[in-house]
């Protein structure tokens, strides 16, 4: 599935976690990193731990400390029995993802890997190819501001690289690319601009930090109807096209290439309307 909107949701906030439900992203990141700090660590892994022992139904991953942490191996062994879809990787290297794969190898639970280094963002080709289970990469633009030296602004030409590489390498590598969240929560016309722009370069979905951002960004990064309709319509062209014989076909007048098809088999996997009746046809 791909996620429009992934949430952070503090580990150590069981208001937040417990009204989950009703927030209305496509997917939950409960955070055991960045929101807690180093005296809480513990208390917020218990809390979470148990939260997911009863939770909702739901697509949940947990951003777990980084490797050369001393709370990585225990985040991992209180998580990777329970019931979410995986993990968030900070500061991702290939080292690190080379510690994922192991500890996941008997699992089929998947990860994000956030590119939130110049280091990061330089190796992100070859992070992905490490790491099998990836299931995206996720931009981290204020780290990734901290670590160039340069200011964080709303207008984000201090990242446009860097999104452009996430996006570049995501689409390469046939996952998903999650663009940063947009930080002032007040905002609602600032976000939007960022996360139609986000959109026009590619990303398939953003990072929030406030619930109060999920439905506009669901709004941007959702496939307008028209969009789904023809998306349709290519397919089932494209399997008359196949009935024919024919190799080659047209639609309204145009002809339909491959990255006609591939375009609309995104459209419809964004709107879980792809079916495997469609994959016999790719």
């Amino acid at each position: 599935m791909n996620y429009r909107t992934m949430l952070f949701i503090p580990g150590n906030n069981p208001g937040m976690l417990t009204s989950m439900e009703v927030l209305g992203a496509d997917s939950y990141i409960i955070d055991l990193e960045d929101a807690v700090n180093l005296d809480n660590k513990d208390a917020a892994r218990d809390l979470v731990s148990s939260f997911l022992d009863n939770k909702p139904d739901e697509n949940i991953f947990v951003r777990i400390n980084a490797p050369d942490t001393p709370y990585f191996e225990d985040d991992i062994k209180a998580m990777l029995d329970k019931d979410i879809v995986g993990f968030v990787l900070p500061k991702a290297t290939t080292e690190s993802v080379e510690i994922m794969e192991d500890r996941l190898k008997n699992s089929d639970k998947t990860y994000f890997c956030i590119i939130e280094t110049a280091v990061s963002l330089e190796t992100a080709f070859d992070i992905v190819r490490v790491g099998k289970k990836i299931s995206g990469l996720l931009l981290g633009g204020e780290d990734m501001s901290l670590d160039l030296g340069v200011k964080r602004t709303k207008e984000s030409k201090e990242i446009e690289y860097a999104r452009s590489k996430v996006v570049a390498v995501s689409k390469a590598m046939g996952i998903q690319a999650i663009d940063t969240p947009w930080t002032d929560t007040d905002d609602m016309e600032g976000l939007n601009k960022d996360a139609e722009y986000a959109k026009s370069i590619g990303m398939t979905g953003k990072a929030l930090i406030s619930p109060r951002h999920v439905d506009d960004v669901n709004a941007v990064f959702a496939p307008k109807k028209a969009d789904v309709e023809h998306a349709l319509r290519v397919f089932e062209a494209l399997k008359q096209a196949k009935i024919d014989g024919k190799g080659a076909f047209s639609l309204d007048g145009k002809m339909v290439d491959k990255p006609v098809i591939l375009r609309a088999k995104d459209v419809l996997m964004a709107v879980n309307q792809y079916t495997e009746e469609y994959d016999g046809l790719l």
